[in-house]
């Protein structure tokens, strides 16, 4: 019997909670639109935001006289420097793959045979072309008058 009790109890105080909490939010809301209804209350917010438009751009200017970059300043060179950051990974992807191709076609044997049939062709050349003895030119004797 002192279970059953001391489980209603508990039941009343989560339901009394439950209403005290709901009723303290809607008190809340309410409050909250009242004031954004409020032409005071909405014009000091957009004041103080105005302001700290002119603060920033106050800041701007005052960073720029003293040669100094400002916040927005330093994001747009974060922006560019990732943006270049980017391409320059994009360029050593390239090269890499590049690297990879000329390294798979240089240690064929295919192509290493070719080289060498074609500098053994040439050596055949020169060898001949070293071996023939040079023809004097004549001048005719008509033109040596």
């Amino acid at each position: 019997m002192i279970s059953g009790k001391a489980d209603a109890t508990m039941d009343e105080d989560k339901g009394l909670r439950e209403r005290v909490t709901r009723h303290g939010e809607d008190a809340i809301g309410k409050l909250a639109a009242d004031l954004l209804e409020n032409p005071m209350v909405t014009g000091a917010l957009s004041a103080a935001s105005e302001t700290r438009e002119r603060a920033m751009r106050a800041q701007e200017v005052a960073m720029s006289a003293l040669n100094l970059p400002s916040a927005s300043d330093l994001e747009r060179l974060t922006r560019r420097l990732r943006a270049v950051s980017q391409r320059l990974e994009g360029i050593e992807d390239g090269l890499d793959r590049l690297d990879e191709r000329i390294e798979a076609v240089g240690s064929g044997s295919a192509v290493a045979h070719r080289l060498a049939g074609i500098e053994a062709a040439l050596a055949r050349i020169e060898a001949a072309v070293l071996a023939k003895p040079r023809a004097v030119p004549t001048v005719p004797r008509s033109s040596a008058r």
